[in-house]
């Protein structure tokens, strides 16, 4: 019996392996290289001039790499950090932080680290949209998630602002809502790929109309200046709170995507074969496009609608490492975070020293590529 276990998880160790191939290996060290170069010029501009040897050696100050607690209390806030740090035995003293690296990892990193997160989170949600919809042209700003959850979170802020604090639940509510939505119009029967495109567009232009309407509620113009904050997607002045919020949100939804990459995998089969190897595939597509709304909903609760990541990144990652959805999420958990880093650069460079939100970067890029996987794609239903 034993023997037996250790074989299986020898199996379980080998089958993991493979998904590595060259092509996967070699776009997780691309995608890892241009997200930590991106992310060092993002933290080299701010209002307090620094030059970019002490911003780098800021980065890399070994008072934060080699006191845990220092990056615990960041990422977790500083009570339960340091209840965390006591937990494991570390230690939970102070420790004293240079200017520059206080200005550096207290107000320039969080920006860095919630772009990554942002980025990762709205291309595996894309890509399970396009399994479960079976559609190369699916993502959360096409069947209309984005804007379900983009007009939850509105509400939130111009009518039920002493809701704030449960954006992400609001946003995932307002997404799913969306979705659902989506479905029932486009379903006559059945659905296919076209019916479920058109649904997502004609759901995307009402709810971004309602969420125009809302303007004219706000009394409070800091409401009016946040809320085209999220319509249009931006990093602009996030913090660690923005971290916290959305960090668990994206380690339970990107867990939960490789765990159910195999089932995307079937789905790519078809509704019929799917059934025919025992699949409930209502039950399995229901499952895992609440994976992809929970995804895209932390994404927007932190940074607003950004369009188009999704369709994107899990396009180009298919044309490197192929279809099977083992490489593909893993793939778009480190392409994701590239582009949007990238294109946050851009945002903060192109009109300096006024800066652009990132969804207006990530829409000159990503509306061109939709126009070209339209004319390239003869079945919009094939993948």
């Amino acid at each position: 019996m034993a023997g037996g276990n250790r074989s299986l998880r020898a199996g379980d160790l080998r089958e993991w392996l493979s998904w590595f191939d060259a092509s996967l290996v070699s776009l997780v060290v691309g995608a890892t290289a241009i997200t930590m170069l991106a992310g060092l010029v993002q933290v080299s501009f701010g209002a307090f001039t620094m030059s970019l040897g002490t911003v780098w050696a800021s980065v890399f100050d070994p008072v934060v790499w080699t006191n845990p607690q220092v990056l615990l209390r960041l990422f977790l806030g500083d009570g339960f950090g340091t209840d965390v740090a006591r937990f494991l035995g570390l230690s939970t003293a102070e420790v004293e932080m240079s200017k520059e690296t206080l200005i550096v990892w207290q107000i320039r990193m969080p920006r860095v680290i919630v772009a990554m997160f942002v980025g990762a989170n709205l291309s595996v949600s894309g890509a399970i949209f396009q399994a479960v919809t079976r559609n190369e042209l699916a993502s959360p700003y096409i069947l209309g998630v984005s804007s379900g959850a983009g007009l939850a979170i509105l509400l939130t802020l111009v009518v039920f602002s002493g809701l704030a604090s449960l954006l992400p639940v609001v946003a995932a509510l307002g997404g799913a809502a969306a979705f659902l939505l989506v479905y029932a119009i486009a379903w006559k029967g059945g659905t296919n790929p076209v019916r479920l495109v058109l649904a997502g567009v004609i759901v995307s232009t009402v709810f971004q109309s309602l969420q125009t309407g809302l303007f004219f509620f706000a009394d409070d113009l800091g409401v009016v200046q946040t809320a085209i904050a999220w319509t249009t997607g931006s990093l602009t002045g996030v913090d660690w709170e923005q971290v916290r919020m959305i960090l668990p949100w994206t380690v339970i939804s990107m867990a939960a995507a490789l765990v159910g990459a195999r089932q995307l995998n079937v789905l790519l089969l078809g509704e019929r074969t799917a059934r025919s190897l025992g699949m409930r595939v209502e039950r399995a597509r229901f499952m895992l496009s609440g994976i992809a709304i929970l995804a895209a909903a932390a994404a927007i609760a932190a940074a607003g609608i950004v369009g188009f990541v999704g369709l994107i990144v899990p396009h180009m990652v298919r044309q490197l490492v192929g279809s099977d959805y083992k490489r593909l999420v893993v793939g778009c958990l480190f392409a994701g975070p590239a582009l949007l880093t990238v294109a946050d650069v851009g945002a903060r460079l192109a009109l300096s020293p006024a800066q652009l939100p990132v969804g207006i970067v990530t829409g000159l890029v990503g509306g061109p590529y939709f126009l070209y996987l339209m004319r390239k794609t003869d079945a919009l239903g094939d993948l």
